[in-house]
């Protein structure tokens, strides 16, 4: 079945409580044999439309190492896998990536005084207020097996598609955070997708 995998955009559903509407509906998407389609450019969502557009302009911003949409999976589960935003590849192998977040600038306003903050400090405010990116940004993590990558929060302006489309994205308008491995929550990732990975099995080979 073409729909048995878990994505990155998954994670939020893949841990939330077994007998929750989000986990469930997870579930029955998984068994489904359908593919949800998504066109964040057309979408009525103005934080997922302008999300949409920013991303390519944010790409403009990036050297030549970096590729979008790279697709990876998990060698140790692969019904997991991930489209990462924008990866540095080196031998077919990622070996870094960044996760791009838009975010209104009245939030981006908050993450200044974290600008120059250790580790320590940053990663407690992310895991506690961006839980969602930060699980997601581990589950990417485990599924190229790498140790540690980016996740950048992009400042929106505005709403205007015109607007946006032309925009040149400057270096104080981008915050990156680096973010490492975390067994604690890839060993619930892994725990978590058991189940799914052993329906996969059963229904494909």
């Amino acid at each position: 079945m073409k729909s048995m995998y878990i994505g990155s955009g998954d994670v939020t559903a893949l841990l939330s409580g077994i007998h929750t509407k989000t986990h469930q509906d997870l579930l029955r998407r998984f068994v489904s044999d359908e593919i949800p389609f998504y066109n964040a450019d057309a979408s009525p969502i103005d934080a997922l439309r302008t999300g949409a557009i920013l991303e390519k302009r944010f790409y403009l911003t990036l050297d030549d190492r970096y590729l979008p949409q790279k697709r990876v999976e998990s060698k140790e589960y692969n019904v997991c896998r991930s489209s990462l935003d924008f990866s540095n590849v080196f031998n077919n192998n990622v070996v870094d990536f960044i996760e791009l977040k838009s975010c209104f600038f009245t939030d981006f306003l908050e993450f200044q005084p974290f600008k120059n903050a250790d580790y320590d400090t940053y990663i407690e405010y992310i895991k506690k207020y961006y839980k969602n990116n930060y699980n997601q940004v581990q589950f990417q993590l485990f599924c190229t097996g790498i140790e540690e990558s980016w996740l950048c929060f992009l400042e929106v302006k505005c709403y205007d598609d015109n607007v946006n489309k032309e925009r040149i994205i400057k270096e104080d308008e981008c915050i990156y955070f680096r973010i490492k491995r975390d067994e604690k929550v890839i060993s619930l990732i892994k725990e978590r997708v058991k189940p799914f990975q052993y329906l996969k099995d059963f229904y494909t080979k």
